[in-house]
């Protein structure tokens, strides 16, 4: 009686204490809390290795395995053997033989074997508890009092505990996946997030935009590299002290103007380097900002690995003062200086987020008519920079406009920049019929004017569902909207 009290007070302390409320949009996350640890193909320790990860290497958890509670019996049934009976339960034969006094390898129909249990040890500290301990290794605080026969509160420091050994699930880079030991793990729960980039509007516009149910981050444009001063700021504190009251965090954008020399002069100096930081550290902390969004585009090819180790010493210096790296890249393709100059792999390392811009499909001097960012190949974006960087620290941008593309007589073809409220503006003005195109994955309208054709592939309500469907299915950390204000403030819900 006694000792079923004792379990059922233990269980209850152990959920009252470790109870945490996540969102709905939360992701398990598991770090390597070892030296080194084994990826395996399934949850068992005898199965094959096909991997290693080193201590503070981080990845999606995808699913978990718990350890069997109590002792494992099989019954031998016709064609069994000891191999196959073995392989089902992920042991090794020589042990299953063993652990059964098996003589020989011959079976009996009917034959009770006992399933070898995996154990890792757990030496009591004087600090410890019982639900410290079953916290720490992921199992129930039942099952260690069963399997080590526990009778007694006390637990005496020095000795231990044998642990049943469960594994998780991770979602590794390039499309791979592979089973860890929990007891090299720490899992926590991180929430997803959506950041906007403030843009084309008013003071007072940015104040109201500070009330969008759905925005958590917002990214104000302060600064920008400078062929004077290095770097020149556009700060506002009341700004960033009213997004603070509003519960949005600010992440001030630092941009390089799309030169490629300023960049280079900047980048390739480390007392330039140092100068930047510094002068950007103090900013950020004066405005009680959370965090900074780096985007620097068109680089130079050969300032790829300056571009990395300067996102590393900026880290570095705001460690201290828990300030957010976020970095942006390019949706991968052949530009050797828009997206080759970008070692996406060594941002993913030195940053907190890489924010890849999933746009533009088709560019505005695009000589060809076509969507800003079809879903196929955002899709095949997303796929390409998970071969570099763990997908919870991926961010995708997403669009909140699109192109109204014009085909003169003459087969020549210009645009026009629409925001998703013009987008939907001219729609309803003309009374167009929205058609679904198959290939994008996106609405679509086209209609004749002046004997020119005007193509439209929507950005809406229905592809920002489908953009979202991406970052749950991927496992990714959030979105990134270019650009606040360009949609109805109703559309941020599909993003919660």
């Amino acid at each position: 009686m006694y000792r079923f009290v004792f379990i059922m007070a233990m269980m209850l302390l152990f959920v009252c204490q470790s109870k945490q409320t996540y969102g709905a949009g939360a992701i398990s996350v598991g770090t390597v809390s070892v030296n080194k640890t084994s990826v395996l193909t399934s949850p068992h320790s005898y199965s094959k290795v096909v991997g290693t990860l080193s201590q503070s290497e981080a990845y999606p958890v995808l699913n978990s395995r718990e350890a069997p509670e109590g002792k494992r019996i099989h019954t031998v049934s016709t064609g069994d053997t000891l191999y196959l009976v073995a392989r089902h339960y992920g042991v090794r034969a020589d042990e299953l033989k063993k652990i059964n006094h098996v003589i020989g390898s011959r079976l009996y129909v009917g034959q009770q074997l006992i399933i070898p249990q995996e154990f890792v040890n757990h030496t009591i500290q004087k600090t410890d508890s019982l639900w410290k301990i079953a916290r720490a290794h992921h199992v129930s605080m039942e099952s260690l009092i069963n399997h080590n026969e526990l009778n007694a509160i006390v637990l005496r420091p020095g000795t231990y505990l044998k642990i049943p050994e469960g594994y998780f699930l991770l979602q590794l880079l390039g499309n791979k996946t592979g089973w860890v030991q929990k007891s090299n793990l720490e899992v926590k729960n991180v929430n997803r997030f959506n950041l906007g980039w403030k843009y084309n509007g008013t003071r007072d516009m940015y104040q109201k935009q500070l009330h969008i149910s759905g925005l958590d981050v917002v990214s104000p444009r302060w600064f920008t590299l400078s062929n004077k001063e290095l770097v020149s700021i556009d700060e506002d504190k009341d700004y960033a002290a009213a997004a603070a009251k509003a519960g949005k965090q600010v992440w001030p954008l630092f941009g390089n103007k799309f030169d490629p020399e300023l960049t280079d002069d900047v980048l390739s100096d480390l007392g330039n380097r140092q100068k930047v930081i510094q002068t950007i550290k103090t900013s950020l902390i004066q405005t009680k900002s959370q965090g900074i969004n780096v985007d620097f585009e068109n680089i130079d090819p050969k300032n790829k690995q300056d571009y990395v180790l300067f996102i590393q010493e900026l880290k570095e210096a705001l460690r201290p003062s828990g300030l957010v790296v976020s970095v942006d890249v390019s949706r991968e393709n052949a530009d050797p200086f828009w997206s080759g100059s970008l070692d996406r792999k060594g941002l993913g390392q030195a940053a907190d987020y890489v924010i890849m811009m999933g746009y533009d499909e088709h560019w505005a001097s695009s000589p060809k008519a076509g969507s800003v960012a079809s879903l196929p190949w955002t899709r095949v974006g997303i796929q390409l920079l998970m071969n570099e960087v763990p997908a919870h620290k991926i961010i995708l941008g997403v669009p909140f406009y699109t192109r109204e593309w014009i085909t003169d007589l003459n087969g020549k073809v210009r645009s026009i920049d629409r925001t998703i409220i013009e987008t939907e503006k001219v729609v309803q003005e003309k009374g167009l019929t929205k058609k679904w195109d198959s290939e994008t994955f996106q609405n679509y309208v086209e209609f004749t004017e002046n004997g020119e054709k005007h193509q439209i592939w929507l950005e809406d309500e229905t592809s920002l569902n489908l953009r979202y469907d991406l970052v749950k299915d991927y496992n990714l950390r959030g979105t990134a909207a270019w650009y606040v204000g360009g949609a109805p403030e109703e559309i941020w819900q599909n993003l919660k």
